[in-house]
């Protein structure tokens, strides 16, 4: 087989380290984006410059904005007596698309894993203690994945906010064990939010 264009080879080759994408997929898009017209592929090259230029994390909820603090945390029709923890920005994205929670988030940006070296100090605890300070929260939900680092984490969580006048649940898992809160329907994720169970 002769040698392909050191050009397509570079972005398969790129391509390929993305999620979910092999070298079948990774040619596909290639050979999309090398026969698109030039106006499309200079906004998708926009749009990931944006991306990487433009997108912080708000300084209250830790999750993804293009300005700080972020549409969720300064919108006044938002249950602000009510925050859903999460491990990662996604994770605010999904249960989001879901429609079924109209409360506040806060990002912890991973999970307790004593095997990968990540314990709670490595995590965005400290500033949703700092929140509850402030008053006006009735309750924390507990949305970490239903996976083992994720129910440490919640476990760790409600054992933390214990002594807090604070009501803290954790939502019901109807979602599988061992997947990820990303990946779960609308339907799934609306009704383990609905049928959340205290810690």
């Amino acid at each position: 087989m002769g040698k392909i264009a050191e050009p397509l080879s570079r972005l398969v080759n790129e391509l390929c380290k993305l999620p979910g994408i092999g070298e079948r997929s990774a040619y596909r898009l290639a050979f999309h984006l090398l026969q698109a017209p030039r106006e499309e592929t200079d906004r998708l090259l926009k749009a990931i410059a944006d991306l990487k230029d433009k997108t912080l994390f708000c300084s209250i909820c830790h999750s993804l904005t293009d300005h700080d603090p972020c549409s969720i945390c300064t919108d006044p029709s938002r249950e602000s007596e009510r925050i859903c923890v999460v491990e990662y920005p996604a994770n605010v994205i999904t249960i989001e698309r879901s429609g079924a929670y109209k409360g506040l988030y806060h990002v912890l940006h991973g999970a307790i894993s004593p095997l990968h070296g990540i314990g709670p100090d490595r995590l965005k605890i400290g500033t949703l203690l700092q929140r509850l300070k402030k008053g006006g929260v009735k309750e924390i939900i507990l949305a970490t994945n239903p996976d083992v680092e994720g129910e440490m984490t919640a476990n760790y969580l409600a054992k933390l906010l214990k002594d807090l006048d604070v009501r803290v649940t954790r939502i019901a898992l109807g979602l599988p064990v061992g997947s990820d809160l990303e990946f779960a329907d609308e339907v799934t994720l609306s009704k383990a939010l609905e049928g959340r169970r205290e810690m």
